[in-house]
């Protein structure tokens, strides 16, 4: 008959001795030390410096002329309430408000439901014939 002995020593039944250091203190000291380093360090703002001007700036001498281009439902467009026959017309209109010296504004205005690939023609229309001044008026009807 055989008797199992355990290899530590007698067996007086008290547990072996641990060598292993305890590291949840020190987890949990180092995220407190982290959560304290969070908090104090100030918050880096990446802002750009601009010197604005001061006081109200006068008036402009004379208004600018406006040029309303209306996108329908259907994707017909005006320009100033008189229809355009089609790209190149739109293109050769552009062209003359470019290549004036003091451009107009253009004030683009597409209906809720005019399709995108029209609006998009037309800015395009205004890009590569230089136009510069042109910006989407009517935004009012797609808030909810």
């Amino acid at each position: 008959m055989a008797m199992n002995v355990p290899a530590g020593g007698g067996g007086d039944g008290e547990p072996d001795v641990m060598v292993d250091i305890n590291t949840t203190p020190l987890i949990d000291v180092m995220l407190v030390l982290l959560i304290m380093l969070i908090i104090t360090i100030p918050i880096q703002m990446h802002a750009v410096q601009m010197n604005l001007p001061v006081g109200n700036p006068p008036p402009p001498a004379t208004q600018p002329q406006v040029v309303q281009i209306d996108i329908d439902f259907d994707g017909t467009m005006t320009w100033n309430g008189a229809p355009i026959a089609g790209r190149d017309d739109l293109e050769k209109r552009m062209a003359a408000v470019a290549a004036q010296p003091d451009q107009p504004e253009i004030h683009l205005l597409p209906n809720r439901l005019a399709p995108y690939r029209v609006v998009a023609e037309v800015m395009a229309a205004a890009q590569r014939e230089g136009a510069t001044k042109i910006g989407l008026v009517g935004n009012e009807q797609y808030m909810q």
